[in-house]
């Protein structure tokens, strides 16, 4: 059976499921959830990710990692770990940026967070000529030594929920079927027992995750047991909103959440504040939510711009057109954020305090 038809089988029987519970099958469920069986990256996969965009990206999130290592004291020893890497190509280009740091590559330990085994493949070929270390989930990762942490794009992956405002109260969006038996969204016969704010437009979405803000506890505890920084860039919002933004994405494209369960990355804008309180909440110290754009123009993406066109002038017109996709608003310069989870008294690169 498809993963819709057990879908299907599962909700006839058992009942409705929630959001969360949908993600998590469409993208974890061991026979064909998308990470588990079919992850596409890059330019001729199902989305493209900044690294994927220009080297400029990961050479400057490594000299940022380096950059955190250095005021961390030079230890001989640091964890350098990054969640959910993809083919490995951030990796590559953190480890190829920290040469310029000396001793750097030799106290850095590194460890990958990755659930997928057709991504370990890749990330494995990838990085061929390094030590790696891989974990199955965060408390894997040893807290008897600093921590340096960077993730990009991969907090959206984590399930939400949805709530509906109907008839004057929120019930919580779920996943049922239709007359026709197909997948639709429906709605819990009772309303939600959490204090959400009133909405004043029938059927406003609003959307939480517990997975998001349990995580962001787990973060929080490792740096401040282990002190150090973790780096987490996503696209999401930097305020509380109302809003549908689940969403799947396959061959670059947006499709139906129901359309091709499995075959499709789904994902959904991540909660910042949210996740930044949950980590502070476990005794770490967040840094302010910037924007992506912001966040690699203080780290000297322009000035690095440069340097490369002056070294490549054949290619000065694709590298300016990479710089605007990182950096432009219109592009990824404002719907991606970036926040720092840290130790106290570290003041991290990128967030200093104006």
């Amino acid at each position: 059976m498809s993963l819709r038809d057990r879908l299907i089988a599962r909700i006839a029987r058992e009942g409705p499921i929630s959001v969360a519970n949908y993600m998590d099958a469409c993208l974890h469920d061991p026979q064909d959830g998308y990470y588990a069986v079919r992850p596409a990256l890059g330019e001729a996969g199902d989305f493209i990710t900044a690294p994927h965009v220009s080297q400029m990206f990961g050479e400057l999130i490594g000299l940022w990692a380096a950059s955190v290592w250095t005021d961390l004291g030079r230890p001989a020893e640091v964890r350098l770990v990054e969640l959910g890497p993809g083919d490995g190509i951030l990796m590559s280009d953190v480890l190829r940026a920290g040469r310029a740091v000396s001793g750097f590559l030799a106290a850095a330990e590194v460890r990958l967070m990755e659930t997928s085994a057709p991504l370990r493949e890749r990330q494995r070929t990838t990085l061929g000529d390094h030590a790696i270390r891989w974990a199955s989930r965060i408390d894997a990762i040893p807290a008897d030594a600093p921590v340096i942490l960077i993730a990009n794009e991969f907090l959206d992956c984590l399930p939400i929920r949805q709530a509906a405002w109907e008839g004057g109260g929120w019930r919580e969006r779920m996943i049922g079927l239709d007359k026709w038996g197909a997948l639709t969204f429906s709605s819990s016969p009772t309303p939600l027992g959490l204090e959400l704010p009133e909405a004043h437009d029938e059927w406003a979405v609003f959307e939480w995750s517990d997975a998001l803000t349990n995580f962001g506890g787990q973060i929080g505890a490792l740096i401040a047991r282990a002190s150090g920084a973790a780096l987490f860039i996503d696209y999401g919002r930097d305020r509380p909103e109302y809003g549908d933004t689940l969403q799947a994405l396959r061959g670059h494209a947006k499709e139906g959440v129901f359309d091709n369960p499995g075959h499709a990355d789904l994902t959904a804008h991540v909660d910042f504040p949210a996740f930044a309180v949950a980590a502070g909440s476990a005794g770490a110290g967040a840094s302010a939510i910037r924007t992506q754009g912001n966040f690699l123009r203080a780290l000297g993406i322009e000035a690095r711009a440069d340097a490369l066109i002056r070294a490549n002038p054949e290619s000065s017109a694709k590298i300016a057109r990479q710089l605007c996709r990182l950096i432009a608003p219109e592009a990824m310069g404002e719907l991606f954020k970036a926040i720092c989870i840290h130790s106290a008294g570290l003041n991290p690169p990128g967030f200093e305090a104006p």
